[in-house]
């Protein structure tokens, strides 16, 4: 592995309409074979069934979900002489967003019956 330097972490820019980086960060993640006009439709309209079920933001259900299911700590492995031991350590906060992100995605992927977006907005609420 080479040890040189670490690549710059590049910004993810806002979405369009919410002008919000998890909404942009979780149509990005969602988005298979590169088809983000109708990945971002689906999350749209998931947004707007939890505003019209909730009467609140969606946006705001959305970042009180993502900080809902976000882990606090995780274990690694670290290998001491021969033997491997797996140390509690804390997550950073890059990383616990990308999980939650990916969690509530595999989440409401699971889910039987209806459109994505119905799947997306029951896993949020």
């Amino acid at each position: 592995m080479a040890r040189r330097y670490k690549p710059e972490k590049r910004e993810v820019p806002p979405d369009v309409r919410y002008n919000n980086r998890h909404v942009q960060k979780l149509i990005n993640h969602i988005m298979l074979d590169g088809k983000k006009s109708t990945v971002t439709t689906i999350v749209y309209d998931a947004i707007d069934i939890i505003s019209e079920k909730t009467g609140k933001s969606g946006v705001e259900v959305l970042e009180q979900a993502i900080s809902n299911v976000s882990p606090v700590m995780e274990v690694r492995p670290r290998r001491v002489g021969g033997a491997t031991y797996q140390v509690p350590m804390e997550v950073s906060p890059d990383r616990r967003l990308t999980l939650a992100i990916r969690w509530i995605i595999a989440s409401s992927r699971a889910r039987s019956g209806k459109s994505f977006s119905e799947k997306l907005a029951g896993e949020l609420m």
